[in-house]
Formats: C-alpha cells, sequence, structure tokens
C-alpha cells in the first residue's frame, strides 16, 4: 500500500507516530513517514525507529519500493519479533536532513543562473554537484558563487504546487533534467518554485527560504566527457 509522505508537505517535520504496515528482510513499510527515500539525487533519510518498549531501531536507508508508492526503511539489525501491526515512533536525522535541504534548494538557484540542461546529479551533507550539457568552458567559480551568494541574501520565498501530466505536457520547458523525467502516473506532478528565481518538476525536500542555504562556493567546475560541464558546490562554513 502507498505510504503516506508526510515530508511532502511538511519538510521541517521531523518525527510521527505511525504503525508497520509490512516486514520485508532487511526493510519494514510504515502507515506514513517523515523518512524521505532515496531520489533525484537526494540521499535516503537515516534515524530511527522508536518502538513502543523502548527499543530504538537504527535506520541506515530510506528507498523506494517496489509497490508504487511503497518506501522502504532499511534497519541495521530487524528484531525477530517485528511484525505488522506494532506502533512505532519515526525519528529522522534532521541534522543530516536539513543540510540536504539546503543544498538541494541551493542547486535549483544553480539551475536558474546555468542556461543549460541538466545531465546529471547529487547531493550530500557537505557538497553537491550538477553537470551541465555544456561544450564549451563558459562558466566561471567566482562568478557563479557571487550570483549564488546574492540570491540566497535576498531570502527568497520557496514553495510547492501541484500540476496535471497534461499541463507539464503543455510546458515542457519546466523539465530542466535531460537524463531523468519527472514522475508521473499519479496524474499530478510536484512542482519547486524558488519565487523569481527557479520553477521546475521536483519530489525533494526544501528549504522555505533560501537564506536559510547559508553562504555557499562553487569548489571545482570540470569537463565531464565530449558535452558536459561538472559544477561542484560545498558550504563555505565547510571551507
Amino acid at each position: 500500500m502507498p505510504t503516506e509522505r508526510l515530508f511532502e508537505t511538511d519538510p521541517y517535520r521531523q518525527s510521527c507516530d505511525t504503525r508497520i504496515v509490512a516486514v520485508h528482510p532487511e526493510a519494514v513499510e510504515l502507515e506514513a513517514t517523515v523518512f524521505y527515500p532515496e531520489g533525484g539525487g537526494q540521499p535516503g533519510d537515516v534515524g530511527v525507529l522508536r518502538l513502543a518498549d523502548g527499543r530504538e531501531l537504527r535506520v541506515t536507508d530510506t528507498r523506494k519500493g517496489e509497490q508504487p508508492g511503497s518506501i522502504l526503511h532499511v534497519l541495521e539489525e530487524l528484531p525477530a519479533d517485528l511484525a505488522a501491526g506494532q506502533a512505532v515512533e519515526a525519528i529522522i536525522d534532521w541534522e543530516r536532513r536539513h543540510r540536504h535541504m539546503r543544498m538541494h534548494t541551493c542547486l535549483h538557484l544553480l539551475c536558474s543562473l546555468v542556461d543549460a540542461g541538466v545531465t546529471g546529479g547529487s547531493i550530500a551533507a557537505e557538497k553537491a554537484r550538477l553537470d551541465f550539457d555544456l561544450p564549451e568552458a563558459t562558466l566561471d567559480k567566482e562568478a557563479l558563487s557571487a550570483q549564488l551568494n546574492a540570491l540566497i541574501e535576498r531570502d527568497l520565498p520557496v514553495g510547492t504546487r501541484w500540476i496535471s501530466d497534461e499541463e507539464l505536457d503543455a510546458a515542457p520547458e519546466l523539465v530542466r533534467t535531460m537524463s531523468v523525467s519527472p514522475p508521473r502516473g499519479a496524474g499530478r506532478v510536484r512542482l519547486v518554485e524558488v519565487q523569481d528565481a527557479d520553477l521546475q518538476p521536483c519530489g525533494g525536500t526544501h528549504v522555505a527560504r533560501t537564506g536559510e542555504i547559508g553562504r555557499v562556493v562553487v569548489s571545482k567546475i570540470e569537463k565531464k566527457g565530449r558535452q558536459n560541464r561538472r559544477v561542484i558546490l560545498r558550504f563555505a562554513e565547510a571551507g
């Protein structure tokens, strides 16, 4: 059964009371979850599931299940007495998630500054990257860093809204990724909008305003193949 995705409506929520609906060899499914499953370059959340008797089970990864809408919480250790129907409190590693949120939103700002399709990307707690379809070395580290920090300092609001599959088909320019298509099949697609800067389909978690990102630096721009330029970002606080 589909898992209720609480992180979509409130990415700042750090825990929830829920129940186990299925137990797999290395993972469990929950009725509802605050854990984001790996996707769109953003890693799956980690954290703990706290049982009614006080035991805490460490969640080492979160992934999408085989069934549409299902989410698997991968456990470091699966107790023999774990069963469907048990009540649990799901608690994410908030510090790690929040850094992913900050960096993911920053990548959307980067998209707004580079006029090229995105061919790949990844997010980590300390850094992130986007690959752009650019055959020529037209990007400058210092200039991009200054432009990104200017957008961050404007403290622009970030929000989400939904459009239908048909509306997205009528506006193909919204899709910036060349190798990965937005998730379809549910009849609607989630858009993330940074006011006056960026609008594109995205299922990830984001901060509410760009000022929350903090200062960043473009640490490297490198050629990756004949048609690609890779831009690597880091938080300025990380050096």
